[in-house]
């Protein structure tokens, strides 16, 4: 699983941006400019900061110098419009770990979004099994007893972090921190409308238990 900052001045970008990585099942958050985004990242741990160098406010090269001063190693991937191999050597000399330069195709950035978030997290199989229940987080492919389960990507999301959570109990604030992104309410029923619609499409036997006053596992 994967949390995600998205810092972008450019609006309609930002939140198309979001929208494909959000559909790609990872959470994600989005500030419009460079303090907004270190407020973000002060307030959440994230896997990974997609961010823009030409921002309003804080220049993205001191946002991300601030990211490299925080205990919490985030991965930084940096966009811009220049893309020439000055300003790649640059930006990565700035402290980014990957930079991509605009226009981007959208594959490309999941990818190496993807590619990140791998450094940041223990290394998961190609494939998580639980008995007869599979799940391939790569094409974002759930199946049991052999038949593909119709889940979205919330439900796959879920699914994917606590068969990656491996038996540990995991609380609902957990699930909405890990899976939801900042506009996720603290005080709704989310979470267990989410597990009520997962379990459903599970089927019989069931394979995620509810313990009380604690959380789930699988």
């Amino acid at each position: 699983m994967l949390r995600v900052l998205v810092v972008e001045d450019q609006i309609r970008l930002a939140d198309s941006v979001a929208r494909v990585l959000r559909r790609e099942g990872m959470a994600v958050d989005v500030a419009y400019d460079g303090t907004v985004a270190l407020e973000r990242a002060a307030e959440t741990d994230y896997d990974v900061v997609v961010l823009d160098r030409d921002l309003p406010g804080v220049h993205g090269d001191e946002v991300c110098g601030e990211l490299m001063r925080e205990p919490q190693r985030t991965r930084v991937l940096m966009l811009t419009a220049a893309g020439t191999l000055a300003d790649r050597v640059l930006g990565l000399t700035m402290g980014a770990d990957d930079y991509l330069p605009k226009p981007f195709a959208y594959a490309e950035l999941v990818a190496r979004i993807r590619a990140l978030g791998r450094r940041t997290q223990p290394a998961v199989p190609p494939t998580l099994a639980h008995g007869d229940l599979t799940l391939d987080p790569a094409r974002r492919v759930a199946t049991r007893a052999g038949q593909r389960l119709p889940l979205n990507p919330k439900e796959l999301a879920v699914l994917e972090y606590l068969l990656t959570s491996r038996g540990r109990v995991v609380s609902a604030e957990e699930l909405l921190e890990r899976v939801w992104d900042e506009a996720a309410d603290p005080f709704t029923t989310t979470v267990k409308a989410t597990m009520n619609r997962l379990r459903a499409k599970l089927g019989e036997p069931p394979v995620i238990e509810t313990v009380p006053r604690a959380g789930y596992r699988i």
